[in-house]
């Protein structure tokens, strides 16, 4: 039996959602899984080791004229199998009430796949 050790439940992202750089306004890469405290981006543009990013990214919940912002930390990164890819983990360090709110409803809706 497999205990999950884990403080948040962490959905899997079935759709593409891609996160963009609040400061650069470029694409960084796409969502593997989303929890209301971080994520799993599989990023494909150059990460710097342990720093901090504001991202921006829309939720597949029919609101996606209203992005989600979220400050985040750089938390590890490692290559992935494909090219010129990289999973990176991130610890969410600023999300508004309001967000944290939409994040929560998103994780917990029906019929979501967690990891």
């Amino acid at each position: 039996m497999m205990h999950e050790f884990r403080r948040a439940k962490r959905r899997k992202a079935s759709d593409t959602i891609l996160v963009t750089d609040a400061m650069t306004e470029r694409v960084i890469g796409r969502i593997g899984n989303l929890s209301e405290t971080g994520m799993l981006l599989i990023a494909s543009e150059a990460l710097a080791d342990d720093a901090l990013y504001q991202l921006r990214f829309a939720l597949p919940d029919g609101t996606a004229a209203q992005p989600v912002d979220v400050g985040a930390h750089l938390l590890w990164r490692d290559r992935a199998s494909a090219p010129d890819q990289v999973w990176a983990g991130f610890r969410f360090i600023a999300v508004s009430e309001t967000q944290a709110r939409r994040l929560r409803a998103w994780i917990e809706a029906p019929g979501s796949h967690y990891e």
